[in-house]
């Protein structure tokens, strides 16, 4: 992987600032069109980690049930 892995959280930080950023409207064209990009790829990384997590959460509960199931039998 050659792109540092982001953690959610400063993903989330990042996005956040760059939004601020582009809501007060101060910015140049050229640098708003960057982090408009930079924004979209935040977006996707955070995106990306939730799906994630959920599937990860997913078959965690499914895992728990079927232990639970075979105590009960």
């Amino acid at each position: 992987m050659t792109k540092k892995e982001i953690l959610f959280d400063e993903a989330m930080l990042q996005l956040e600032n760059i939004v601020r950023q582009l809501e007060q409207g101060d910015v140049p064209l050229e640098s708003a069109i960057e982090l408009y990009q930079k924004g979209m790829e935040l977006s996707k990384v955070c995106s990306d980690k939730l799906q994630s997590a959920e599937k990860q959460l997913v078959t965690f509960m499914d895992e728990n049930k079927e232990d639970a199931g075979e105590l009960n039998d």
